[in-house]
């Protein structure tokens, strides 16, 4: 990129190096869910098994305590030196996240210091997530024709359930093809270790990514933005956000739910994940698409509205017929009209912060959001289920948060070039004299 601001090409393999760090913190986050009644028997101390899966997810929930501060510290180094060496240095430290939980030892050979050292590496990779969605996501706006600002960065989100699928491809392979016992004591690290295989790569093609921080620049010093992320779209990103991770992490807790609550078999229970994954990488990349075309709001309104409305029907139908069919069903059709809203949402929380911080604020906003409840989302879940013994309680308590982000949807405006122009609002849009290549 030249002085002049103009937009990069981005070719197939430039936008999956983007994307693969999402994809890769996603695919580790699966893991760790779908392998959390196997992590828990043999990293944590032996005793009841909902105390060791309590446990196993309340680590899971602490690895995003440090969400916020890899936003601060790696999203504003994306807002001052660059976008290119934020998600080279996001994704250098989520690769050692990755690859040390795949080795740490067992409980019985190493007693408290393999649950230590899980945490740590969750910290670990907690910060690194956290330090990725802002400098790739606006890299993605950044490089994208205005027009199609939407479908790019949904890209972002599709991967990120592409990795899902994958995840639940590798955890269905190995459920039917292992033993319990073998699933216990290496199933679960080889699925991680995967994962880590991809991270030589994801550097290498990052490497050969053009800076766009001087897009965000131009931009700034042609529309006159704001120096700081109005609080009013702050609020309301985090609580559209806060609506979306809670309920995308209350159903990626299907396969547990399946396994312990429904009685289903660990390979049957693997296939909610496979179905939830496939309908989510549809559709994630169709409310990109939906959103350019009719605006951010509509699609993200008409999304979460959906699923307040499906997610107790949904379950009351699991518990009346707790069928592998049934499981299927649902998680896809739940995943679906999940897929929709929370994509146009952030795309337009993204278009709404001013570009200077664009990086940083995403960053931050998102990782608050996603640490409180995204976090929490699966130990609240079973915690709600022991003490409440309402197989409903997942449903009620996603449902209540998506209420509260739609709300917040409602209090956002407008940001698509399309919907924009057509009432006469002057559409942000940056100098090119190229489009992107190859998408």
């Amino acid at each position: 990129m030249d002085d002049r601001g103009e937009r990069p090409i981005l070719t197939r393999g430039g936008l999956v190096a983007v994307s693969l760090g999402n994809a890769l913190a996603f695919y580790d986050l699966i893991i760790f869910s779908v392998f959390a009644v196997q992590i828990s028997r043999v990293v944590y101390p032996s005793g009841d098994p909902t105390t060791e899966l309590l446990l196993t997810l309340g680590t899971f929930a602490l690895g995003f305590l440090t969400r916020p501060l890899g936003a601060l510290v790696i999203g504003r180094f994306g807002d001052r030196r660059g976008r290119k060496p934020a998600m080279l240095l996001a994704f250098s430290l989520a690769g050692i996240a990755v690859l040390g939980q795949a080795l740490v030892p067992t409980y019985a050979v190493a007693g408290m210091a393999a649950p230590a050292l899980m945490l740590t590496f969750r910290l670990l990779l907690g910060f690194a997530i956290g330090g990725e969605v802002g400098p790739s996501t606006a890299y993605l706006m950044e490089c994208a024709p205005p027009e199609k600002r939407g479908t790019f960065i949904s890209i972002q989100f599709a991967t990120q359930e592409a990795a899902s699928l994958v995840a639940g491809l590798v955890g269905f392979t190995l459920a039917a093809s292992l033993s319990q016992s073998a699933l216990e004591a290496w199933g679960w690290r080889v699925a991680m270790l995967l994962g880590a295989l991809i991270v030589p790569f994801g550097l290498f093609a990052r490497s050969k990514l053009e800076e766009t921080l001087g897009l965000a620049h131009a931009e700034e010093e042609q529309h006159g933005a704001a120096s700081k992320a109005p609080r009013a779209i702050a609020v309301a990103g985090f609580l559209m956000i806060a609506s979306a991770t809670t309920a995308t992490y209350g159903l990626q807790y299907l396969n547990t739910y399946a396994q312990r609550t429904l009685g289903l078999e660990t390979s049957q229970a693997f296939t909610a994940t496979i179905f939830y994954g496939v309908a989510a990488v549809l559709f994630n990349l169709g409310g990109g698409w939906l959103s350019d075309r009719f605006g951010r709001k509509p699609v993200m309104i008409g999304g979460m509205a959906f699923l307040a409305a499906s997610l107790i029907p949904g379950f009351i139908l699991l518990n009346a017929s707790p069928t592998v069919m049934t499981l299927l069903s649902v998680s896809f059709a739940l995943s679906l009209v999940n897929a929709v809203g929370p994509a146009a949402a952030v795309i337009g929380l993204t278009e709404a912060l001013p570009p200077r911080v664009r990086s940083g604020s995403l960053s931050l906003i998102y990782a608050l959001a996603v640490a409180v409840f995204g976090g929490t989302a699966q130990f609240v879940i079973t915690w709600l289920l022991k003490v409440s013994g309402d197989p409903l309680a997942p449903a009620y308590y996603a449902t209540a948060i998506v209420l509260v982000g739609l709300a917040a949807m409602t209090t956002m405006p407008e940001t698509a070039p399309r919907r924009r122009q057509s009432s006469g609002a002057t559409v942000t849009a940056m100098p090119s004299s190229a489009g992107p290549k190859g998408i």
